[in-house]
């Protein structure tokens, strides 16, 4: 179900094929998720992660996975562009930069600016679930996870079968892809690519676009099932092509971006009480910005490229007191650039400046699984070559009861960190003044929850306060005038007080009818306050600049036999203000965000194979601002078709 699938827990409904008109259950309390060291099923884990399923993938109005995050009530995503071109992707009042990213359990995070860590190389056709771990997470995924982090996992390989869609919508958009998925004996395999492109919302002053977007990404994953180990192999592309509108600078509208990136991991897995669990990956990013587009001539380009190699040699142990894991991790992260980085000697071309550091994390942790009681706990020490703190110590543990049938606590205390990001430290380009001696970002959080599930009702409440010392921004003084430059900085504490509530109602459940036409209700509420403010007329980029308010709505409903509809709604309040532009120069005023509502829908007819579908982003047609001064897209209907072919 849509909606019930962003709740911690929950079981979903989704509709049948059209020639067996009933509704299928399916137990989201049995899904392993890693919310620890050790999976655990949903039902288990003592740490409320949030699980987006495929068949919400399926119904939600959203078309992207930037699009599809929008919906779980603790996670803030701010577009700038469109088709999920440019966006900054943050959990419970954090930065794009204080999350890790991960694809199948592997770290796909960005050196140099999570600006780009959501070019994911997989389309949302091909993904079984998302998970969403909420809170600091270093000693289950290291370094970043300073709030949270978002893993992807991509769709298993049960049948051979060839999956094609298509689609169409405003603003000239077109989409399309194809999927092949093979399985035999022990091997299983699937290759899958995907393109879109569009002419954007908007145009520069002179007429011309400066919004459209392409884009292409493919994704190849192979697993091997054997008898003493498991092996799990994949590699992805991304290349996209992007106006880059204001993004960067108000005072131009012809912004220009160019970003790909490249990845390559190979996991394994030992069978018995005993595991090794080895895994080595390679990520390797590119990133053209262009101030004007296609002209270098009036202002230089910006060229970046990033290779990050990282191993991770880990082990469990399962035994009569729970399960052990431990072992140990090293990232190495290195950027070639025209601007990031120290002086090379052997600089040739545009990349005349660099840097590169070691990652390295020691980590131990034990779970322990009863009939109603979850504990885990553990720590890391973590240390970077290049950091002012070279070393630390990150510990953390988690704990549920079950105190009835219906009832569960939960409860947690967790520690992270953050090592600056290479535009963080070394970006002192265009009306930008980067600081290399920031201190690493650090953080403290104690949560509690309570979840009640019975009888198609389900709600889960959770309390979490966020104790982070140097807190990394940009920050600009609109009273230097015209010349004012954002400056890189280390706040000296933030804390942050959150509470969230998410309700669903089953009313399959509820009724006993399984056909009943109300599928489900789902309502969440999230609301964040941090006790830092900002003097007048000081701007903030990133970390003051936060969701107060989030309320997200949605209901499904099954019409008539394959017909299933989702209706969604969003109202978000966010603190903070950017600076006002008209005709490219400055006005010297600030004005606050103002808050705004968003109504979609998803109509969608399953008949065998084939799913049509229909659906309306923004149906009010807001204008709305969420990040700076950039307009973001009024209504957007698009429509398509999604072929799924099983053969023998």
């Amino acid at each position: 179900m849509a909606a019930a699938a962003l709740m911690a827990s929950s079981p979903v409904f989704a509709s049948a094929p059209a020639d067996e008109d009933t509704v299928k259950v399916y137990d989201l309390e049995a899904v392993a998720v890693t919310g620890s060291r050790a999976p655990m099923t949903l039902g288990t884990s003592a740490r409320i992660v949030t699980v987006l399923d495929s068949l919400s993938i399926a119904n939600i109005p959203a078309q992207t996975i930037n699009d599809l995050l929008k919906y779980a009530v603790g996670v803030d995503v701010r577009q700038r562009g469109i088709m999920g071109m440019q966006t900054d992707i943050s959990v419970r009042g954090g930065t794009f930069d204080q999350i890790a990213i991960l694809l199948n359990g592997i770290n796909i995070s960005d050196p140099q600016t999570g600006h780009n860590a959501a070019d994911f190389p997989v389309g949302t056709e091909d993904i079984d679930h998302i998970e969403i771990l909420e809170g600091p997470a270093a000693r289950v995924y290291g370094t970043s996870s300073l709030v949270g982090a978002i893993n992807i996992i991509t769709r298993k390989i049960e049948d051979n079968g060839v999956k094609v869609h298509f689609g169409v919508g405003s603003y000239m958009s077109l989409d399309g892809g194809a999927s092949l998925s093979l399985r035999k004996g022990n091997f299983s395999s699937i290759l899958a690519a995907d393109a879109l492109r569009t002419d954007g919302y908007s145009h520069n002053a002179k007429g011309g676009l400066n919004s459209d977007a392409d884009a292409l990404k493919a994704f190849w994953r192979g697993s091997w099932e054997g008898k003493g180990v498991d092996i799990n192999a994949q590699a992805g592309f991304s290349n996209k092509n992007f106006g880059s509108n204001t993004f960067y600078s108000a005072r131009f509208d012809d912004q220009f971006e160019h970003t790909a990136k490249t990845f390559a991991s190979v996991q394994a897995e030992s069978k018995g009480a005993f595991r090794f669990k080895p895994a080595v990956y390679w990520n390797y990013g590119f990133d053209r910005f262009e101030l004007f587009r296609a002209n270098e001539a009036a202002y230089p380009f910006n060229y970046h490229k990033t290779n990050v190699f990282g191993a991770n040699l880990g082990a469990a142990l399962t035994s009569v007191a729970g399960e052990t894991s431990f072992g140990a991790e090293f990232r190495r992260e290195a950027i070639r650039s025209t601007n990031l980085g120290e002086p090379l000697e052997n600089g040739t071309g545009h990349y005349v400046k660099g840097l590169g550091r070691n990652n390295y994390n020691f980590y131990l942790e034990h779970s322990l699984v009863l009939s109603r009681f979850t504990l885990s706990g553990g720590f890391s020490v973590i240390g970077n070559s290049a950091s002012k703190r070279p070393w630390g110590f990150y510990p953390g543990i988690d704990a549920s009861v079950r105190i009835s049938d219906a009832w569960k606590v939960y409860a947690s205390a967790n520690t992270s960190l953050r090592n600056p990001t290479f535009t963080d430290l070394y970006y002192s380009v265009g009306g930008h003044s980067a600081d290399k001696n920031l201190n690493p970002e650090r953080m403290t959080s104690f949560e509690g929850g309570l979840k009640y599930m019975k009888s198609g009702f389900r709600a889960v409440l959770s309390l979490y306060y966020h104790h982070g010392t140097d807190m990394i921004d940009w920050i600009k003084d609109l009273n230097e005038g015209e010349e004012a430059v954002w400056r890189s900085v280390n706040h000296t504490t933030v804390n942050t007080l959150g509470e969230e509530l998410t309700l669903t109602l089953d009313f399959p459940v509820i009724t006993g009818n399984p056909d009943f036409f109300f599928r489900s209700l789902s309502l969440g509420y999230s609301h964040i306050d941090q006790d830092k403010a900002l003097e007048p007329n000081l701007q903030s980029a990133y970390a003051l600049e936060y969701l107060r308010n989030k309320v997200s709505a949605q209901a499904d409903f099954h019409i008539w036999k394959g017909f299933i509809l989702n209706l969604s709604c969003r109202w978000q309040d966010r603190m903070g203000s950017y600076e006002v532009f008209e005709g490219g120069s400055s006005t010297g005023r600030t004005e606050n965000y103002k808050p705004y509502t968003l109504l979609g829908a998803r109509l969608n007819w399953i008949t065998g194979p084939f799913r049509l579908y229909a659906v309306g982003d923004n149906l009010l047609n807001k204008v709305y601002y969420d990040h700076g001064n950039i307009p973001q897209p009024g209504l957007w209907l698009r429509a398509g078709l999604v072929v799924d072919v099983k053969f023998e």
